[in-house]
């Protein structure tokens, strides 16, 4: 950690103020994504589209004291932030880019530099994958390879790390070097050459030169040959590399790349060898991709089964592609982040290797990142379409539509995104895959709503920045050295476990808990690099958590000797005890220390990461005395577990309850569980905390029934006058419980709280909306902040996690953000 002082000695500026030595850890240039404020110095830039300056006061008020500035009268800066380290400099991006350089000179590792037009996420966080067997990787967070993205990810950099990958990209001359101080990388990946940002610069040459840049010193750089330009420059300015080639004789030659079912298999000659091997993907972008990885892995001598073996668990990346369902049996690739030529290619090919629907249709915009001649352009672009045997093109923007004679597939042209919605008629699509591919400023993402805002009648809408939010409040709660594990178990309390915990990997949460192994093995498929602890794992299951790097919990003897049976003597294993204080679950008696650390002595590879504990009645007051005797236990228990080991261990024991009523006991580490998703357990601070899910559902039928007359099975609903009635689509089946039936729960529809009548079904229930302009298709909310889960469940007599993990996989979860 650095102090205040250590920055402004590192950036320079002239210092406004500086009261305090607290020192510094985090970055921040957000002020949405605050978590650690004690920690943190805010850096406030001057953006094309918002000014970081606006945010100093809100900052401050939730705990910031430390801060960045190019602009304020010192007397009046020091008026409003009386007790904040403040420094002023002429450019605070560039601070910020300073910092990261000296950040980084401060380790000496491999790192990797990946810059290209397309690929370099893909690359990135593929490598990543590949190498992480053998390394602790950092890396740039998503697509973070900006003049803003890179310090960012650079400051990631810790001791601890093995290697690190960071992409760059650039949109005009004189911004590589920047980032190449920034990145100093020891070896590159350049992916490609395509047209991306072409109008930035004069000429296909001047940004092949630009790019090199970051090359500058690098020990190695990995590319295509076959890109011939690119080959020329490099061969220029003589730096040492690492070449692939599907043409020429290269240091790794492609001989032949064949589709066979949903894998390629690719034949190459290396050393003088030739090999063989098979990817589980098939579209050219993703070959192309995973070449680059291949020759990393080629120059480090990965034994050709151990390559097999990790592309075998490679994983498809979700960036900027994503695919979703939609209405009417339709597959959505929502790519409306990037438009230039090249991607389209590349998305094109994702779309038609989709075999699970049968018409492939296109909506796209018009093309902005080209650097081509308009009549040039969209010639290429109709070539494209008709070339990758699209069905449907709809075409929205002036310029496409100018041109639409060069189009020969059945198209329809449209001038505006606002044409186009205005004529929508989701029933015209059907079975179909459809790629959504335009530029920012089309507003594409109103398209992609419309094909989803119907797909299921019932869904549960995860509000991810509420989760953010609340996780940042339980982070405000923390000492800075404590450690904070989230439980994402019960496909993480309803929510969506992949998506909740690429969210925590995002915000870097220390470690993620599951309930099984299949859990955690799903988490990695996904993609999750967290530690992750699977707290039930049964005796069969022990080789998957070795093969997918997870640490199980072990709670008693025989678990741990099914465990030591598995074990050889190269095996490293990571373990977590379980120690019993009060709660009479699970867990390890002192009775069972000398067995249990008999055992372990016999085993000296297998190393316990955590001794921990379940506090009984955290989220109650009359338990006080209690949690404090398991927590007086737990410390005994936790010594004696470390004196027996000879070697610390991360302890911990409070729960979401425990973090806000025994704050003074965090020690290493903390669980948060049902806080995370917006349920104070103890009541005392609910306030503080965002409802994240709201379970919605749609209006069936509306019908008038007569006084007297019942409604559902066996007759438990009795209209006692003239009643409207309306039938939801969802029942028990869906996670409402039957025990809303007859009036205990309710539904809001028009901001009106409507009574459950009859019992609740297995697949819908009624509700008596009468005297509301209710009809079929309007909404119904069954829980949300208006109609919250800690209310609900007090109605039943249950509480609200089981309200939250009864929510049914046939559900679709929708995420979005505010």
């Amino acid at each position: 950690m650095l102090t205040f002082q250590q920055i402004t000695s590192i950036v320079g500026g002239k210092v406004v103020q500086h009261v305090q030595q607290s020192p510094v850890a985090h970055l921040l240039t957000d002020s949405r994504k605050l978590s650690q404020p004690a920690g943190s110095v805010f850096f406030a830039i001057k953006g094309k589209f918002n000014d970081g300056h606006k945010y100093l006061q809100q900052l401050y008020s939730q705990g910031v004291r430390a801060f960045v500035v190019e602009q304020g009268e010192q007397r009046e800066l020091s008026r409003l932030y009386p007790e904040a380290n403040i420094l002023q400099v002429e450019n605070s991006l560039e601070a910020l880019q300073e910092l990261a350089t000296w950040h980084r000179a401060q380790f000496h590792i491999p790192v990797i530099g990946i810059t290209g037009s397309n690929g370099k996420t893909i690359v990135k966080e593929w490598l990543a994958q590949l190498l992480s067997p053998d390394e602790l990787v950092v890396k740039s967070p998503r697509s973070y390879n900006s003049q803003l993205g890179v310090p960012l990810s650079v400051w990631q950099l810790e001791p601890n790390h093995t290697v690190g990958i960071f992409e760059a990209g650039i949109s005009q001359p004189g911004e590589m070097e920047k980032l190449q101080h920034i990145i100093q990388p020891t070896m590159g990946i350049f992916t490609n050459v395509g047209s991306a940002h072409d109008e930035g610069f004069s000429s296909r040459q001047q940004k092949i030169e630009e790019k090199l840049k970051l090359f500058k010193n690098v020990e190695l750089l990995f590319y295509c040959a076959d890109y011939e330009d690119l080959h020329q420059a490099v061969q220029a300015r003589q730096i040492h590399s690492f070449t692939w080639s599907r043409k020429e004789e290269a240091d790794l030659s492609i001989k032949a790349v064949t589709t066979a079912g949903h894998r390629t298999i690719i034949v190459f000659s290396y050393h003088g060898e030739k090999q063989r091997l098979a990817v589980p993907f098939t579209d050219e972008a993703s070959i192309e991709n995973v070449l680059h990885c291949l020759a990393v892995l080629l120059y480090r001598n990965l034994s050709i089964s151990e390559i097999q073996d990790r592309l075998d668990r490679l994983q498809p990346v979700a960036m900027r592609l994503e695919m979703k369902e939609a209405i009417n049996g339709c597959y959505l690739i929502d790519d409306t982040y990037n438009n230039d030529l090249a991607g389209l290619a590349i998305a094109l090919d994702l779309l038609v290797n989709q075999p699970q629907r049968g018409k492939h249709s296109v909506i796209l915009s018009d093309l902005l990142e080209s650097g081509l001649a308009e009549e040039k352009l969209y010639t290429k672009v109709a070539e494209l379409v008709q070339a990758r045997g699209v069905e449907r093109l709809i075409a929205i923007g002036p310029t496409i539509s100018k041109y639409r004679s060069l189009f020969k597939v059945p198209a329809e042209f449209y001038t505006a995104t606002e044409s186009f919605l205005s004529q929508f008629d989701a029933g015209s699509f059907r079975d179909e895959v459809i790629l959504v591919k335009g530029a920012r400023v089309f507003g594409f993402e109103r398209i992609v709503h419309a094909f989803q805002q119907k797909v299921h009648g019932t869904v549960l809408e995860v509000n991810l920045d509420a989760l953010v939010h609340n996780l940042n409040y339980y982070r405000s709660k923390l000492a800075p050295d404590t450690k904070l594990m989230v439980m994402v178990k019960a496909f993480a309390y309803g929510s969506g476990s992949f998506e909740v915990a690429n969210l925590l990997q995002f915000h870097r949460v220390d470690y993620l808990t599951v309930a099984y192994a299949d859990e955690g093995v799903l988490l990695r498929e996904h993609g999750i690099t967290l530690p992750i602890m699977v707290m039930n794992p049964s005796t069969d299951s022990f080789s998957k958590i070795k093969h997918y790097n997870l640490e199980p919990e072990i709670y008693s003897l025989e678990l741990l000797e099914a465990l030591l049976k598995s074990v050889v003597a190269t095996s490293s294993y990571r373990i977590h005890l379980k120690l019993d204080t009060g709660m009479h679950r699970l867990g390890f008696l002192p009775e069972d220390f000398d067995a249990l650390f008999s055992l372990l002595q016999q085993y000296p590879q297998v190393q316990v990461v955590s001794a921990f504990s379940h506090l009984a009645g955290a989220d109650e007051a009359l338990h006080n005395d209690y949690s404090q005797l398991q927590i007086a236990n737990f410390k005994s228990m936790a010594a004696e577990v470390e004196a027996r080991l000879g070697y610390q261990v991360t302890k911990h024991i409070l729960n979401s309850a425990g973090i806000v009523r025994f704050p003074e006991h965090q020690m290493d580490m903390v669980r948060l569980g049902i806080g995370l998703y917006g349920v104070e357990a103890t009541g005392v601070e609910q306030e503080a905390l965002r409802p994240v899910s709201v379970l919605k559902t749609t209006v069936s039928q509306v019908k008038a029934i007569k006084k007297g007359q019942t409604v559902g099975y066996s007759r438990k609903g009795t209209a006692d006058q003239d009643k409207k009635i309306a039938t939801i689509a969802i029942g028990y089946a869906d996670g409402y419980d039957r025990r809303f039936s007859n009036g205990v729960g309710h539904a809001i529809i028009h901001g009106r709280r409507c009574p459950v009548i009859g019992n609740v079904c297995m697949d819908m229930c009624m509700i008596d909306v009468t005297g509301l302009p209710v009809t079929a298709g309007d909404e119904a909310i069954l829980f949300g902040p208006a109609l919250t889960l800690v209310e609900l469940a007090k109605s039943i007599g249950t509480i609200p996690y089981e309200l939250l993990t009864n929510v049914s996989s046939r559900v679709k979860r929708v995420f979005y953000s505010e």
